[in-house]
C-alpha cells in the first residue's frame, strides 16, 4: 500500500498532536535569550544556476527519443515528467543523484533501448563532461536484469536519492543501487557491476511474507542507519511512527521475500517513549504542556553530525508547524526552527552550524494563521491536518529555499529579527529566473558535505493550479522543451570548504526509544480527556481550557479557549477568545468551523480575528485546495494579512 499523496504535517495532525509552549532554546523567538546568542550573521554572496538534465522529448511513444532531441542517443524525458527528484552530493562535491523517467525509447535491440522508465543517474555540477559528451551518467540503465529485484509491474520510485559518503552506493526510495568496489562517477562503474538491492523490514514474528511498507527514507551519515517511516490504519485512522534501524547486508536471505540478496533493517527502534512525558498532561483541573515531551510525527532527517533526529511533531505556537529534533542519546528536545511560516524539508551542514530549509516565508503564505505570536496549541488538536494543508495550492508548494545559521531565526531587543537568508532571493523575479515565484522547491534541499554548495530542485506551476477557477493566471515554462521540473545549485562564494571527517557508526540502541518487536500491537498515543481545565501561562495570566466531546461522544470536537493576559515567554501576553470545531468525513477531509477574537500586546500589537459568522473552511489532505466561507485575518503591528483566495 503506497502513500505518496499523504503529507508530513498530514499525517501529523491525524496523530492527534498538541503542543508545548517555546523554551527558549535554540531555534525560538524568545528575546530572553539574546545575551547567549550572536549577532545575526551577515547575507552572504550566493551564486545560482540551474543543472544540466537529460533532454525532453514531446513524443513520448516508442521510439519518439530521437537522435533530433538526443544527438547521443542517451535518453530523454517528458516535459511535465514530475518524477525529476534531485538527491544529494557525491562524496566528491562534484556530481549529485537524481531519479527520473526516461521516455520514448527505441525497442530493444536498439542499444538506446536501456533508457527508459525509472533510473538512477548522476550530474556533473561542474561543467565538464563524461567521457561520452553527456554532463550526466546513467547508473542504473542497462543493468542486467539477475542484478535488480523485478519490480513485476508493481509501482516503485527512488525518492530521495542519497549517495553513501563510500561514493559507490546510493539509498534511493526502498533500495540501495550499488557498484561494488567502483566510485559511481568513474568509467569503470558500468552496468555490469552494478546491483539494484531491496530494503526489507520484517514485520512478521516468524520473518514471513514481503515485510513493511516504508517511507521518506533519511540515511544517518554514517552509512550504517537509516531513519524510516510507516503509516498504519486502524478502525478508519491513520497513524504514523518514525523508526531507526541498522542497514545490514542479507547475500543469501531464507526466510521472507525477496528471496534475494537484500539489505534487512535490524535493530529497528520505534522513535516513541511509552514511559515519557506526555506532550500534554492534567492534573485535576489544571493542564500542563511539556516542552520536552518527544512527539515525533514523522521523521524528517537526521543531523549532520549524527546526533539528533529532525522530525515535524507537536506544534509550539498554533498554527506554527516548524521542526523539532530530539537527541538521539539523552532525548533533549530543541525547536529547530520558528517562524511562522510552513517548514519541512530540512538539511543540516555537515559540522552542524547550518541549515537549509523549504519554507513558505516569501510568499507569506500562512500568516493569515501563524502570524500572531505566542499562542499555544490548544486548537491545533482539531485542526493542524487543516492548517498544514493551505500551505500547498493542489500540486503547487510555495517553498522556496532559505539558510539558517544554528540559533534559529530570533528577534533582537533592538527591533531586528534574523530569519536567515533566502538562498535565490537575488534574481530578478523574471520569467525562468532563479527566484520565479512560479518555480517552487520540492522535497529536501542538500548540503555538499564540504558546506559550499546546495543542491535542490523545483516544479513549474501549471493548471488546475493555475487558470481555469484558479486567479492564478497560466505561463508557458521557459526551459528547453517546456520542461516543467529543473535542478538547481547554488554555491556560497565567500565561504572557505570544511575539512569534513566521517561520522563514526553510532549505537543501535536509542535510549529513549521502543525497540521494535515485528508483530507487536502498536501503541497509542496519550490524549487529554474532555474537561475543563485551566493552563497556567510561564510568565503570566492563564487560558480557561474545554475539550468537548464530538456530537457521536467518540472523541473531542470541540476546543474553546478563553485567554486572560496569558504569556509563556514575557515577549506576547494574550486575551480573547478562540473556538474551534472539526469533523472528518472521513480520513483525509477535515471540515472546520472557527470563531476567532485574540488580541495580544508586547513584542508586537497583533489581533487574529474571524468575520462575524466565523471562518469555515474544508479541505482534503490528498488534494491541498483551500476553499472557505468567512474570513479569518491576522493583524500584526498594522500589517494585514489575509487567507489566500479560494482554489488559490
Amino acid at each position: 500500500m503506497r502513500f505518496t499523496n499523504f503529507t508530513t504535517a498530514t499525517i501529523l495532525a491525524l496523530l492527534g498532536y498538541h503542543a508545548g509552549p517555546s523554551t527558549g532554546l535554540p531555534g525560538t523567538y524568545r528575546r530572553s535569550a539574546e545575551a547567549a546568542l550572536p549577532p545575526p550573521p551577515e547575507p552572504e554572496p550566493i551564486e545560482v544556476i540551474e543543472l544540466p538534465v537529460p533532454p525532453v522529448t514531446p513524443n513520448e511513444a516508442e521510439g519518439g527519443c530521437t537522435l533530433e532531441f538526443n544527438p547521443h542517443g542517451t535518453g530523454c524525458i517528458s516535459a511535465t515528467s514530475s518524477t525529476l527528484l534531485g538527491g544529494n552530493f557525491l562524496p566528491d562535491g562534484k556530481h549529485v543523484t537524481v531519479s527520473l523517467v526516461y521516455t520514448g525509447a527505441p525497442a530493444a535491440p536498439d542499444p538506446a533501448s536501456i533508457y527508459t522508465g525509472l533510473q538512477l543517474i548522476i550530474v556533473k555540477v561542474d561543467g565538464t563532461l563524461f567521457p561520452n559528451g553527456d554532463p550526466w551518467k546513467c547508473i542504473t540503465c542497462g543493468v542486467p536484469a539477475d542484478q535488480q529485484v523485478s519490480f513485476n509491474g508493481s509501482t516503485t520510485d527512488y525518492q530521495y536519492p542519497q549517495a553513501f559518503t563510500d561514493g559507490i552506493r546510493v539509498l534511493a526510495g526502498a533500495w540501495i543501487i550499488d557498484c561494488g568496489s567502483e566510485q559511481l562517477a568513474s568509467a569503470e562503474c558500468t552496468p555490469d557491476k552494478v546491483h539494484i538491492y531491496p530494503l526489507r523490514w520484517n514485520i512478521t514474528p516468524d520473518g514471513s511474507g514481503a515485510g513493511g511498507t516504508i517511507r521518506e527514507l533519511r540515511k544517518h551519515p554514517d552509512d550504517v542507519h537509516i531513519s524510516f517511516n510507516a503509516l498504519t490504519i486502524s478502525d478508519g485512522t491513520l497513524a504514523q511512527f518514525g523508526y531507526f534501524a541498522r542497514l545490514q547486508f542479507n547475500p543469501s536471505p531464507t526466510e521472507g521475500t525477496p528471496l534475494t540478496p537484500r539489505y534487512d533493517l535490524v535493530n529497528v527502534t520505534m522513535l516513541y517513549d511509552p514511559n515519557g512525558l506526555p506532550n500534554m498532561s492534567v492534573d485535576g483541573k489544571n493542564l500542563t504542556i511539556n516542552p520536552q515531551a518527544i512527539t515525533v510525527g514523522e521523521v524528517r532527517g537526521l543531523s549532520g553530525l549524527g546526533n539528533q533526529i529532525d522530525y515535524i511533531g507537536a506544534s509550539v505556537e498554533s498554527c506554527n508547524i516548524d521542526i523539532s529534533g530530539v537527541n538521539i542519546v539523552t532525548g533533549e528536545v530543541v525547536r529547530v526552527t520558528s517562524d511562522p511560516e510552513y517548514v519541512d524539508p530540512i538539511d543540516t551542514s555537515s559540522d552542524g552550524n547550518w541549515t537549509v530549509i523549504m519554507d513558505t516565508t516569501t510568499d507569506n503564505r500562512m500568516m493569515f494563521l501563524a502570524g500572531m505570536r505566542g499562542i499555544p496549541p490548544l486548537v491545533d488538536t482539531l485542526i493542524t491536518s487543516a492548517v498544514s494543508s493551505v500551505r500547498n495550492n493542489g500540486l503547487r508548494r510555495f517553498f522556496q529555499p532559505w539558510i539558517i545559521d544554528r540559533y534559529g531565526d530570533r528577534y533582537y531587543d533592538d527591533g531586528r529579527y534574523y530569519q536567515g537568508q533566502q538562498v535565490n532571493g537575488a534574481g530578478d523575479g523574471s520569467p525562468g529566473s532563479v527566484n520565479d515565484d512560479y518555480w517552487n522547491g520540492l522535497a529536501d534541499p542538500r548540503w555538499s558535505l564540504d558546506g559550499t554548495r546546495i543542491v535542490y530542485f523545483q516544479s513549474f506551476t501549471v493548471a488546475p493550479a493555475c487558470g481555469g477557477v484558479n486567479p492564478l493566471p497560466c505561463l508557458n515554462s521557459t526551459e528547453p522543451g517546456g520542461r516543467t521540473v529543473r535542478l538547481m545549485m547554488a554555491t556560497l562564494t565567500s565561504r572557505e570548504p570544511l575539512q569534513w571527517e566521517p561520522v563514526p557508526p553510532v549505537s543501535d540502541v536509542i535510549p529513549w526509544g521502543t525497540p521494535y518487536v515485528p508483530g507487536a500491537t502498536l501503541p497509542t498515543r496519550p490524549t487529554v480527556p474532555a474537561g475543563n481545565y485551566t493552563l497556567t501561562g510561564q510568565v503570566s495570566g492563564y487560558a480557561e481550557v474545554a475539550f468537548i466531546m464530538n456530537q457521536a461522544n467518540t472523541s473531542i470536537g470541540t476546543v474553546a479557549v478563553t485567554y486572560h493576559n496569558y504569556s509563556d515567554n514575557g515577549d506576547n501576553y494574550i486575551f480573547g477568545t478562540e473556538q474551534v470545531t472539526a469533523v472528518y468525513p472521513n480520513v483525509t477531509l477535515t471540515h472546520v468551523d472557527w470563531y476567532s477574537d485574540l488580541h495580544s500586546t508586547g513584542i508586537s500589537n497583533s489581533s487574529k480575528i474571524t468575520s462575524p459568522g466565523g471562518f469555515h473552511f474544508e479541505v482534503d489532505v490528498n488534494e491541498n485546495i483551500f476553499y472557505a466561507n468567512g474570513t479569518l485575518t491576522t493583524i500584526v503591528d498594522g500589517i494585514v494579512y489575509n487567507q489566500p483566495a479560494n482554489r488559490s
